[in-house]
């Protein structure tokens, strides 16, 4: 199931139904898509695939690309997306273009097909003063053996016309250009025009590149399919293939650039490198004279033994200069001018020390001789002042001693100290030497690094080869891959069902007008019938299509509309049927004939009477003219008899009929008259039934004041009329009961013209095309069918 725009239900089969009705557009539709793809298939040139399989040579499927990966660890290893866009790069098809020169092409036409002849071509035109972004064409006509004749010269005027020798320059409005003849060039070639074009190189490049395919065979593979689309087979191939080679070519140029570059680098860098290794070893070389060709931590060692012997050193001489110092207060204290001298003190003059024995002894005996004769003796005497002159000469030794150990101390103080301040700028120097012997390290490294890169680019410029190789060569099938026809066929037979089809559910979705019975299913109006519309049957001159033997849709449909008005009329004095509509055309005169004549069939007396006073709708279908007393007449002329207005068997035998007679210029006053009153209550003891053709409702007053002789009434809907959104005002107008008993009449419905609906059930659809005096005329049936009478 489907839906509406209103939310009913539609089902499928009501869908295709009401395609079916419109199976003409369809038609037309298949005839006008059909015939456009054809046409396009019968002039769109065919074009051709070749394709080709390579294989990007890398680490890991080349030995030489790895032993050149190896080598040059500084160089980025291959990378297959890469290379794809490589492929697909712009410069590289204007090289491959240029080339092959195929920006110069060669068509004849075959019917209505232009076919590329690339080197199949007769003749072969080289244009010499042509630049890259140029865009003409000229015809080529071989006349004879030696002479072809050049015409058709794009963006001039039509005449011009050189007939030129083969293999000769000529000046054209083109440019000069020499006319070569090919294998191809065969007498029976003569007079058939070769066209030559000449693309711009950036459009042939575009196209090119458009129909390029890249595609990478698996995720891990390093292997391309490579395809090409193109109007020649031929061409493709040689596209294909050139592309390649020029790819190839490319990337061995890059590698050898790349090399180049790498040597003109590596030779510069050996030179610096060289000349600072030469600086470095040369500051080497000047620390180690100034340290007398020893080694700075020998250095070091020598220094630091040197200071402690010189400390060593002031120490015994700071002892000796204590005991030199205890020997001198020992000797100039007063009290122990008689003592002996101490000696063996450690004194290291051996001088003092034989003075200090020749005094000790001195004194001994200047000691015996007083004990053996007295102080005033001479020898003592004498013996005292040797003794004093010796004492003094031994003060004066030791202060020389003192003065000599002093010196000597300082000396070895200021040796200490310079000993001290050399091993102090002893880690400076080795500091230094170590930032030398770095530096003398890491260039000594770096050299024999780059000579090493020296001779593996050298290797490697011996060893370079290209990128890509051709696994299957470029190769296709014969047959074109485009245009196909079946394809075309199926979009033409596609756009010619789906667009009629789109049309028409749009207008379905957009269609807001009653158009069956199932659209007044939201109303509680009682609906009696819908009457079928039908252009194939011929009304009588008086507009009946209701026949006493018949058999078609319309009199069953009036046959159903009596039945239903049995059931609806209950009350023998209900008699007076009055129909109404919301607008001029919905058919109510074209009802009230033949619902009466339907009324007559089963014996009953009718009389159709016309209160339309406007325009008299009825009166002209009764073919009564103004100047026949109507009921206009009885309601202005008290004189005025009904039987003098009843029209006897006028619309079909048993069938009376009250024409208007005069249009009124007061209508709605002569209807309010009391005349009205008693002309229906006349007319209801004389018949069965009284059927009012009524104005419509809601234009003028008239409805509602003939509303009041009304037993019932018949509001008509013309089907496809009536806008849906009218519906609420009509169920107002019931619920309002503004209109007496009233109940729903569909009128004109279309068999099938829906998805939707109830129908009848024969197969066929009726109606008349009949409505009032206004809607008199035909539409043409081919626009009508389509639109639905919208």
């Amino acid at each position: 199931m489907a839906f509406s725009p209103e939310g009913r239900s539609v089902n499928l089969a009501d869908l295709f139904t009401y395609f079916a009705f419109h199976w003409k557009w369809f038609f037309i539709s298949m005839l006008f898509f059909c015939g456009y793809f054809g046409y396009q298939y019968c002039k769109t040139p065919f074009l051709y695939r070749r394709s080709i399989t390579v294989m990007i040579k890398t680490p890991a499927n080349s030995q030489a690309t790895m032993r050149m990966n190896r080598y040059n660890s500084f160089m980025a290893p291959l990378n297959v997306t890469s290379e794809i866009i490589q492929f697909r790069s712009k410069e590289l098809l204007r090289r491959t273009i240029d080339r092959l020169h195929t920006d110069v092409s060669y068509t004849v036409r075959n019917r209505l097909r232009d076919q590329e002849l690339y080197t199949g071509s007769p003749v072969s035109v080289s244009f010499l003063k042509a630049a890259p972004d140029d865009h003409f064409s000229l015809s080529v006509i071989p006349l004879d053996e030696k002479k072809v004749e050049l015409t058709d010269f794009s963006g001039l005027e039509e005449g011009i016309k050189l007939s030129v020798n083969l293999n000769d320059t000529v000046d054209t409005p083109v440019g000069p250009l020499v006319v070569c003849q090919s294998e191809q060039y065969d007498p029976g070639l003569f007079g058939k025009a070769v066209k030559v074009t000449k693309y711009s190189r950036e459009s042939m490049m575009s196209f090119f590149l458009s129909n390029l395919s890249i595609t990478q065979m698996e995720d891990d593979a390093a292997i391309l399919y490579i395809s090409l689309t193109d109007r020649s087979a031929s061409r493709a191939t040689d596209m294909l293939n050139m592309l390649i080679l020029a790819y190839n070519e490319e990337a061995v140029k890059d590698k050898e650039r790349v090399a180049e570059n790498t040597t003109e680098f590596i030779k510069g860098r050996l030179e610096i490198i060289e000349k600072e290794l030469g600086t470095v070893e040369t500051d080497i070389e000047q620390m180690k004279t100034a340290n007398d060709g020893v080694d700075v931590s020998t250095s070091a060692e020598m220094y630091i033994s040197d200071s402690r012997q010189y400390q060593s050193a002031v120490k015994e001489l700071d002892t000796q200069l204590n005991l030199v110092g205890f020997m001198k207060q020992y000797l100039q204290d007063a009290w122990k001018e008689e003592d002996l001298i101490p000696d063996n003190t450690g004194l290291v003059d051996i001088n003092i020390e034989n003075q200090i024995t020749q005094y000790n002894n001195m004194v001994l005996k200047r000691n015996r001789l007083v004990e053996g004769s007295s102080a005033g003796n001479p020898v003592v005497q004498e013996l005292s002042r040797s003794i004093k002159a010796m004492r003094q000469n031994i003060i004066n030794a030791v202060n020389n001693v003192m003065a000599g150990l002093e010196i000597k101390k300082r000396d070895l103080v200021q040796r200490g100290s310079l000993a001290r301040q050399k091993v102090q700028t002893v880690p400076r120097e080795q500091r230094l030497m170590l930032s030398m012997e770095r530096q003398q390290k890491v260039k000594e490294e770096l050299y024999l690094f780059l000579l090493n890169k020296r001779e593996e680019n050298a290797l490697n410029q011996s060893m370079v080869d290209d990128n890509a190789r051709v696994i299957d060569p470029a190769s296709g099938s014969s047959v074109h891959v485009y245009p196909n026809k079946y394809r075309k066929l199926l979009l033409g037979v596609g756009c010619s069902v789906t667009l009629p089809a789109m049309i028409l559910l749009l207008l379905l979705m957009l269609d807001t007008r009653v158009r069956s019975r199932k659209d007044l299913e939201n109303t509680s109006i009682p609906f009696l019938a819908e009457i079928p519309l039908s252009v194939n049957r011929k009304i009588n001159k008086r507009g009946i299509l209701v026949s006493s033997q018949g058999r078609d849709a319309i009199t069953e449909a009036f046959r159903i509309l009596r039945t239903n008005l049995g059931f609806f009329i209950r009350e023998q004095e209900q008699k007076v049927i009055t129909l109404t509509s919301f607008g001029t055309g919905a058919g109510k005169t074209f009802i009230s004939a033949n619902l009466a004549a339907s009324l007559i069939q089963i014996r009953e007396k009718v009389i159709i009477l016309d209160l339309d006073l406007r325009k008299g709708t009825l009166s002209s279908l009764l073919h009564a003219d103004e100047k026949k007393i109507g009921v206009a007449h009885y309601l202005s002329n008290a004189a005025v008899n009904i039987d003098d207005i009843i029209l006897k068997d006028n619309i079909c035998k048993n069938l009376d009929a009250i024409p208007v007679g005069a249009v009124p210029p007061n209508p709605s006053e002569l209807l309010l008259s009391n005349r009205l009153d008693e002309l229906i209550r006349e007319l209801k003891k004389r018949y069965h039934y009284i059927i009012v053709d009524n104005v419509p409702m809601g234009l003028i007053a008239d409805a509602s004041i003939i509303n009041r002789i009304a037993d019932l009434t018949l509001f008509v809907i013309r089907s496809g009329k009536m806008d849906r959104r009218l519906l609420p005002e009509l169920e107002k107008l019931y619920q309002e009961k503004k209109l007496t008993n009233m109940a729903i009449l569909l009128n004109g419905t279309e068999k099938g013209s829906r998805g939707y609906g109830y129908g009848y059930g024969y197969g066929y659809g009726y109606g008349y095309g009949y409505g009032d005096g206004t809607e008199s005329k035909k539409w043409k049936n081919g626009i009508r069918t389509f639109i639905g009478k919208k």
